[in-house]
């Protein structure tokens, strides 16, 4: 297989993945709706320098970590299930009274930095890196770092198209509830259900790992 033919059947094992529901895309959804579309694509942001940093730990070989050490994936997911499950409750227990005064209480940075510990905490992108992302890796191709950088950007090219087009999505029906009284905190408080359930399940599986 020439080195092309490899790039794009990475390409669609990593499209393939991010298209699967999981934490990463509950929470770009989440931020959308309740934040509108600068929050949800500053969500998408957060999420891809998440996925820079997977990208660094794979090349770095952190990766052998978890394969040592079974329980620290299941340990992974645990935590990253609790995060989920608290920025679920703080939504179900918002009193926020419209869409229009949530923007005021949501800040980017707080977004951008959710969403990235988001990332890093999702068991999916471990055991995606640790064992996909080494199978594309073969010496013939030239140096290790430099494959790394290129299917790491092919990796964050497609969580920025997916994530994206999904925020805006998601924007767009915000726009369109804007106009109900007490959509800002219906859709909180329907957001958060949501993610704590998304928590609940992740946990669970992760539990019975441990």
């Amino acid at each position: 297989m020439d080195h092309a033919m490899h790039l794009w059947l990475f390409f669609l094992v990593v499209f393939a993945v991010v298209l699967l529901p999981g934490l990463d895309m509950a929470f770009v959804l989440g931020s959308a709706l309740v934040g509108g579309r600068r929050h949800g694509l500053i969500a998408v942001a957060g999420i891809v320098a998440g996925g820079v940093c997977h990208v660094a730990a794979a090349a770095l070989g952190v990766g052998l970590l978890i394969k040592l050490v079974p329980g620290a994936f299941n340990a992974v997911l645990v935590a990253g299930a609790l995060y989920m499950a608290w920025i679920g409750a703080s939504l179900l227990h918002s009193r926020g009274g419209g869409i229009e005064a949530v923007d005021a209480k949501l800040s980017a940075g707080a977004t951008f930095r959710r969403a990235t510990l988001t990332t890093l905490l999702n068991p999916k992108a471990y055991l995606f890196m640790l064992a996909i992302f080494p199978q594309f890796i073969s010496p013939e191709y030239g140096p290790v770092w430099l494959q790394c950088l290129v299917l790491g950007a092919i990796i964050w090219a497609t969580q920025a198209g997916v994530y994206g087009s999904l925020a805006i999505g998601a924007a767009g029906v915000r726009g369109w509830m804007a106009a109900r009284p007490g959509a800002g905190l219906a859709l909180h408080r329907s957001v958060g259900a949501v993610l704590v359930l998304a928590a609940v399940w992740t946990g669970f599986a992760g539990w019975q790992g441990l």
